[in-house]
């Protein structure tokens, strides 16, 4: 660890748009209906990086470092909201087995806004000397990329479905969560925040992020602390949007009534109460899923709700909830075991939580869906994404392999 870190959080005038303060290159960003927080240029004071092979979980590693930063930290915070003062920017993966980092990074400047209320904090180590100004940078041109099948072609995907349907007979499982990759590539110096933006005006009712080239928009919340408040939205079972009002009725019909999205979200569910119950006091849930409606599918989702029972933070509940039955499966090491052997893959951060945390333990986290990962190379940015789709009995691998394609859609529209 550096030396001790000096955090300073002000109300400023309202900022119509925080992306514009963002690296073109790298942002780092966090976004819903125009509120959220936002990384001020590249300056970064402090990033824990936990690989793969440690003797603890990931998430453990970097909620002990944040806790340890935290509590060093020189605080003046004239807000004392979520997302104000000391604040950090995580993505962590999906399997503790993957090639891919754990981070979680800490900028030197963040711009945020929530609640009608604007703020700028400015972070350094007490070796350093004063923070950079806040400066926006002009949006680079439009661009455009396509990306095709990767190491997991369609066919392949039907065939992966037809294996882990043959295991849930068997009895090895109930649910397993498979993915597949679309890879390509857009072109070098590409301002990364274009895509951001779509996603965030497109989508505006999902989370829109970017950390350390991973960004998406997800509409899955793994987990939120407000001031002790624990939330968490669980999605599980999905069907496609119909082409006109009569069609959509009938597509929302079918999904709140089949047996098998409303099994395969009850597993969600018990999954998430499990493993929240040991930090949280009077954690309830809804009775009966309600239909999240998205601009291409419907979704069965059940709100749960609770209070941080101990002196954690919101990692800590991000290291208990995390891989929940809906991108994994249930039983829970039996499906990530499958995933091992019928993805031809490493999936790195997707479906693993991404968001922030802040130094009272409030943050957002949500499950990295809908993303894709951009690696810059010497002359163009490689794109790898993913989607998924949850397999149980009376699952059909053409349907499965249809509903990853819908899934797809927010991503590849707004690359295009």
């Amino acid at each position: 660890m550096s030396s001790r870190l000096v955090v300073e959080t002000r109300e400023i005038d309202p900022v119509e748009d925080l992306l514009a303060y963002a690296d073109p290159a790298r942002p780092l960003a966090w976004l819903r209906r125009g509120d959220g927080i936002v990384a001020v240029g590249d300056g970064v004071v402090e990033t824990v990086r936990v690989p793969a092979g440690i003797s603890a979980l990931r998430s453990a590693a970097i909620s002990t470092a944040w806790r340890e930063l935290s509590e060093d930290a020189e605080i003046h915070d004239e807000l004392g909201l979520p997302g104000t003062g000391l604040v950090a920017f995580g993505a962590l993966t999906f399997d503790e087995d993957s090639a891919a980092d754990s981070v979680l990074i800490v900028p030197t400047l963040v711009i945020g806004r929530s609640h009608g209320r604007t703020w700028l904090t400015s972070i350094r180590s007490s070796s350093s000397g004063t923070a950079p100004d806040a400066t926006t940078h002009e949006y680079g041109p439009h661009w455009a990329g396509t990306v095709g099948p990767g190491a997991q072609s369609p066919q392949g995907y039907q065939d992966s479905v037809s294996q882990a349907l043959a295991r849930i007979a068997a009895g090895e499982l109930s649910k397993v969560v498979l993915a597949r990759d679309l890879t390509g590539s857009i072109p070098a110096g590409s301002d990364l925040r274009r895509l951001v933006r779509a996603l965030s005006t497109g989508y505006p009712d999902t989370w829109a992020f970017a950390v350390d080239g991973l960004i998406g928009a997800s509409p899955e919340t793994l987990v939120t602390v407000q001031q002790r408040t624990v939330t968490a939205r669980v999605l599980a079972g999905t069907i496609g949007r119909g082409a006109d009002a009569d069609a959509d009725t009938v597509a929302s019909a079918h999904l709140a009534s089949s047996t098998k999205d409303l099994d395969e979200h009850e597993y969600a569910v018990q999954s998430v109460l499990a493993s929240l119950r040991p930090h949280t006091r009077a954690l309830a849930a809804s009775e009966q899923p309600f239909l999240l409606k998205l601009p291409n599918l419907f979704h069965l989702a059940t709100d749960v709700e609770g209070e941080l029972a101990d002196g954690g933070s919101s990692l800590d509940l991000v290291g208990a909830l995390h891989p929940t039955a809906a991108v994994a499966g249930t039983p829970t090491p039996a499906a990530i075991a499958a995933i091992r052997e019928l993805e031809p893959f490493d999936r790195g951060r997707y479906a693993g939580p991404v968001g922030w945390v802040d130094a009272a333990g409030n943050g957002e986290w949500a499950i990295a869906l809908r993303c894709a990962q951009f690696s810059p190379a010497a002359t163009e940015i490689a794109v790898t994404a993913y989607a998924g789709a949850g397999i149980v009995a009376g699952s059909d691998p053409e349907s499965e392999l249809l509903e990853t394609r819908v899934k797809f859609r927010p991503l590849v529209d707004a690359l295009a």
